[in-house]
């Protein structure tokens, strides 16, 4: 009787014991399965799509977001800056966008889908260099009174204004490059996939 509660008990022990590593074996296994279906370092420099969510940009901020190995500016434009696009137009190489890399589905004069959210690639059409963000309007350095806020080249002085469309007179020869992107929801764009493959 004795030798029966005792094999009793090493069976419950047994069982517990092998379910316990059964179900950390199948944890093991499917930590990296589930881990490989989000896109690889490799995959993303092939041109994954990037997801990113603005509801923490605010107005007049812009972010730097990696995709296809390149930077991607993100900014949420002020009021301000969406009306003074028209004040710039005179001085602008291609001020409707005819020559210009960018979706059929942005407008051509702001170059967005929706016109307080800025999405270009972040490197100059002259030579590659990355532009920097300058959104201060007036600034001496850029044109007194003529700067209404936009980005400029340090390497070779290139500027554009704040929809990325590139002024008369600098060696960049096209306005910055508006990429594929969509709107998930409200608050997250995906970069890299089109507006319309997006419903």
């Amino acid at each position: 009787m004795s030798d029966d509660g005792v094999n009793a008990g090493r069976r419950r022990f047994l069982t517990a014991a092998t379910s316990v590593v059964g179900g950390a074996g199948v944890v093991g296994v499917a930590v990296p399965f589930v881990a490989s279906w989000n896109p690889s370092a490799k995959a993303k420099a092939a041109g994954a799509p990037v997801k990113y969510n603005i509801n923490k940009l605010e107005p007049g901020q812009m972010v730097t977001v990696e995709w296809r190995g390149q930077p991607v500016f993100v900014v949420r434009r002020t009021t301000e800056a969406l009306q003074n696009l028209e004040k710039v137009v005179p001085l602008l190489r291609d001020p409707d966008s005819e020559e210009s890399i960018q979706p059929a589905y942005v407008n051509p004069e702001n170059r967005a889908i929706k016109p307080h959210l800025l999405v270009l690639v972040g490197l100059c059409t002259h030579l590659g260099c990355a532009p920097i963000y300058r959104p201060e309007v007036g600034a001496t350095d850029l044109g007194g009174s003529e700067w209404l806020g936009g980005f400029f080249c340090p390497c070779h002085g290139s500027k554009y204004d704040m929809a990325g469309r590139v002024y008369k007179g600098v060696p960049a020869p096209t306005n910055l490059v508006v990429p594929a992107y969509s709107y998930e929801s409200d608050d997250v764009i995906v970069i890299g996939v089109d507006q319309e493959d997006a419903a």
